[in-house]
């Protein structure tokens, strides 16, 4: 369940990657979605990574993050 519900949240982190590209408006209900769920865990990332020119590497981190603690909850699961 912990699984699905971390692929769940990778897809909700690539519709804010998609979302930032269309520049949703700011009152668009997807986006103020989309922005409350990832904000939490991409707003301390950003804080730790250098600036690059303007480019955002936060959620490729925070996908990098996910995709690890999923591969470590299969392998314990699978261990078990």
């Amino acid at each position: 369940m912990l699984i699905g519900l971390l692929d769940i949240y990778s897809f909700i982190v690539f519709g804010a990657v998609i979302a930032s590209w269309v520049q949703l408006p700011p009152d668009n209900p997807i986006g103020n979605f989309l922005y409350s769920m990832t904000e939490p865990l991409l707003g301390p990332i950003r804080s730790v990574l250098p600036d690059m020119g303007g480019i955002d590497f936060s959620p490729l981190v925070l996908l990098f993050g996910l995709r690890m603690l999923r591969g470590m909850l299969v392998s314990a699961q699978a261990g078990f």
